[in-house]
């Protein structure tokens, strides 16, 4: 019997909740948030309180949107000065490092299964299908430990991790439908493989800068009398580039992805709206995302001789053996990239919803053995998420390549925002008697040049005070400087503690 809509809703409001709860205290334990909303999928799937779901195009439709998505969000907020100096050695990783994996990955996979579990009589191709489904770092995975911890990494690790995981999805999804292609005609021309593969990356690339530039164009031109429509129309024209792109015969995910670096690096109308917008749109597209997944999986199958250990066997040669190898292979170039380097780049190989989501195009395609592709893929994303995304900042700290972050505390009492062209520290201070020791009128604070106090909260009134305004014990303040160090040293010496930052970088 179907659902009603509004169980539907129900069902779906409650899991969402669920996940953002469980995530925010995964969050305080150091847990990765993608592996609990993983978790709740399950624990409320087929094997434990019983949601039944097992619609693979319905899965294969969230998996395309939220990827998309998340791509976009991801290249609207990668910068083009942080990305310049990597930029070489990310694409190399994006594009060979990915397919030496995947060849890497195939060996061990046919070797491994015609060891343990020959009766499965799984081939070459089967097994290159599979490492082609977890040849990519997944940009969910990366996109939301990194920023999600506020991770701070030396040597621009951080930009090229993400230019990495956000670019190289589009090859792996080539290499995977390429194959499913191959196994299901039962052979195809090497070259014709070739040519269509050149021409998704060229045709992908040239529609995502073109379309970007265009959007951007039009966001700017398009003068809406709503403000709020301005992050629809955003996300609109995003949609509108991948959907064009595939009709054009290119790799939408390449497309979407480079349009978000054009447009994020672009100045538009109401850019830091839309901008919230989109990073609210692709976290709740990641918990979809992995609920669904975590939904789709039937874990008393993960349980079975032949999946869990060559699952685990495969989860920890990619690790260990084939992510090392291939950075250090494809980074040979680059002399610049120290040994502590590409260590840790190897480690940050997580894989995440993308592998999955390359799995359940096997489904759909009805690949032999895809089930158990599937399982063997969601066993090497949980043992990804647990050992690499765990330990990604101990790692880091071990290899001494990350730094003590500076910590910005959210404004509270006053939602201001400014255009982020402006360089500011915005702060929010709480009065005590401490602050009175040069007198009690706001002109009588010793607050450094180039600082205004432009807002005072007084219990639950707001007003904007003159140099005359007497302030109270208990007020809140909101001061603006281009002067940081100035205004923190001004702080210390007047005895305030109690104030959060906001700085525009």
């Amino acid at each position: 019997m179907p659902m009603s809509l509004e169980l539907i809703l129900l069902i779906s409001s409650i899991l969402f909740f669920v996940s953002m709860v469980v995530g925010k205290a995964g969050h305080r334990f150091g847990i990765p948030v993608l592996l609990l909303f993983l978790g709740v999928g399950m624990v409320f799937g087929q094997d434990g309180f019983g949601l039944n779901f097992h619609n693979i195009q319905t899965a294969q439709i969230i998996g395309t949107v939220a990827l998309s998505i998340i791509l976009f969000s991801g290249g609207l907020d990668t910068k083009f000065l942080e990305i310049r100096p990597i930029i070489f050695p990310g694409v190399v990783m994006a594009t060979l490092g990915v397919v030496l994996t995947a060849l890497f990955t195939g060996v061990f996979v046919w070797w491994i299964t015609s060891m343990l579990i020959p009766s499965l009589g799984i081939g070459f191709l089967t097994a290159l299908l599979l490492a082609s489904t977890t040849s990519s770092t997944d940009s969910a995975s990366v996109f939301g430990i990194l920023r999600s911890r506020g991770t701070i990494l030396k040597n621009n690790l951080r930009p090229l991790l993400e230019l990495e995981s956000g670019s190289n999805d589009p090859m792996a999804y080539m290499l995977t439908v390429t194959v499913i292609t191959i196994i299901n005609a039962g052979g195809v021309n090497f070259w014709q493989v070739s040519l269509l593969i050149i021409i998704q990356l060229v045709v992908g690339t040239l529609a995502g800068y073109y379309l970007g530039k265009l959007s951007v164009f039009l966001i700017n031109k398009i003068r809406l009398d709503n403000g709020a429509l301005y992050p629809i129309l955003l996300f609109t024209l995003g949609m509108f580039i991948f959907s064009l792109t595939y009709f054009l015969k290119g790799n939408g995910y390449l497309a979407i992805y480079i349009a978000g670096l054009v447009i994020g690096n672009s100045k538009f109308v109401h850019k830091r709206t839309s901008m919230r917008f989109m990073d609210g749109l692709a976290w709740m597209s990641q918990i979809l995302l992995f609920l669904t997944l975590g939904l789709l999986v039937n874990p008393h199958e993960l349980l079975r001789s032949d999946v869990l250990i060559p699952g685990l066997l495969i989860a920890f040669f990619i690790i260990i053996v084939a992510r090392p190898l291939t950075v250090y292979l494809s980074l040979i170039p680059f002399k610049y990239i120290s040994v502590r380097d590409k260590a840790f780049i190897s480690w940050v190989g997580l894989r995440g919803a993308v592998p999955i989501i390359f799995a359940i195009l096997t489904l759909a395609a009805g690949v032999p053995h895809a089930r158990w592709i599937f399982n063997i893929v969601f066993i090497i994303t949980l043992v990804s998420l647990i050992v690499q995304g765990t330990f990604l900042n101990l790692v880091a700290s071990w290899l001494k390549l990350s730094q003590n972050p500076v910590s910005y505390r959210s404004l509270e009492d006053f939602d201001v925002e400014f255009s982020e062209e402006i360089k500011s520290a915005m702060t929010e201070i709480l009065i005590t008697e401490e602050a009175f020791q040069h007198g009690k009128n706001l002109m009588e604070m010793p607050l450094p040049d180039k600082t205004l106090a432009v807002m005072v909260k007084r219990g639950e009134h707001y007003f904007v005070p003159t140099g005359q305004t007497a302030l109270r014990v208990g007020d809140k303040l909101l001061v603006i400087s281009d002067d940081e160090h100035a205004l923190k040293e001004t702080y210390k010496n007047m005895g305030i503690s109690e104030f959060s930052y906001h700085k525009n970088k």
